[in-house]
């Protein structure tokens, strides 16, 4: 079975700063941030993990990264995740 998943990201160096996205290799990608290849979080390395989700279906995996993206989104992930 292939998993998507979303993840959100916190500083250790500024920890009130978060990044999410979403991968099918969440090892590789923690990696990618972390040498600073992603332009987005390159000013903010190193990163760790603070919560992934898995899904079975990329459509819903997508849909869920592009809602905790909106204000209610990282409202919910702030008090929830």
């Amino acid at each position: 079975m292939t998993y998507r998943y979303v993840y959100i990201l916190q500083s250790q160096t500024d920890p009130d700063r978060f990044y999410t996205g979403h991968t099918d290799d969440l090892d590789e990608r923690l990696n990618v941030h972390n040498q600073g290849k992603c332009k987005h979080t390159a000013k903010y390395i190193p990163w760790e993990i603070k919560t992934a989700i898995a899904f079975t279906d990329k459509q819903k995996a997508l849909d869920f990264e592009r809602y905790l993206k909106t204000s209610s989104g990282r409202a919910f992930a702030k008090k929830r995740l």
